[in-house]
């Protein structure tokens, strides 16, 4: 196994790590702990965060200690903002253009939770990684996942979006889109995925005042 493999393979691994909450916002990160947890050498392990160090997952504390950056509720806010933009007129070019076979396959999948049927957050965030990308494709903006799966990944550092533990509602509104999207009705799309970005955002704010 080459440097550059170990260096990859330690990249993905800490920010797995991160992104699923094991190594929490705010830690700080020893490169001997790190470098023995993994069994890498500090050269590999280095060119690893140093490259999280650029994505500003991880960030150099002035005495060059290294430290897992935080996601406030205003960045997750910004966000939501942003991506509701992007996906409302993402989804109304979807329902102009057809709905696609992979729509279809996003659709049955998320039946089931809009039933009830109870997921952990990590598997759900996945389904709902699939439904953005597919109604992206869908549009034919080939730009627009890429986006979408960065600020996502920033997204999904927040801690508030880990509490929630029931997805039927989001599940529903994914359903409104494609339903919409299913007829056609680009007017529809838009409105709807406009509202499941709003209801989003209640949501969040709803957890941030219980915590």
């Amino acid at each position: 196994m080459t440097a550059e493999t170990l260096s990859q393979t330690a990249y993905r691994r800490i920010k797995q790590d991160i992104l699923e909450g094991r190594i929490a916002p705010d830690s700080m990160l020893s490169e001997r702990e790190l470098a023995l947890r993994l069994g890498i050498s500090r050269t590999p392990l280095r060119s690893a965060l140093s490259r999280l160090e650029n994505e500003n997952v991880i960030g150099r504390l002035a005495n060059g200690a290294l430290i897992v950056r935080s996601v406030t509720v205003e960045q997750l806010l910004e966000i939501v903002q942003l991506r509701q933009v992007l996906e409302r007129a993402a989804a109304a070019r979807a329902a102009e253009r057809g709905i696609t076979d992979e729509l279809r396959q996003v659709w049955d999948e998320m039946l089931p939770y809009a039933e009830g049927r109870s997921v952990g957050f990590d598997e759900f965030w996945q389904v709902d990684e699939r439904f953005h990308a597919a109604v992206a494709r869908a549009a034919g903006l080939e730009l627009l996942p890429a986006i979408l799966a960065e600020q996502r990944a920033v997204a999904r550092r927040c801690t508030i979006t880990r509490v929630h533990d029931r997805f039927d509602e989001q599940a529903r509104e994914h359903i409104a889109v494609l339903e919409a999207i299913s007829r056609g009705d680009a007017s529809a799309a838009r409105d709807a995925m406009s509202l499941h970005f709003e209801n989003v955002r209640n949501r969040f704010l709803g957890w941030f005042s219980k915590g």
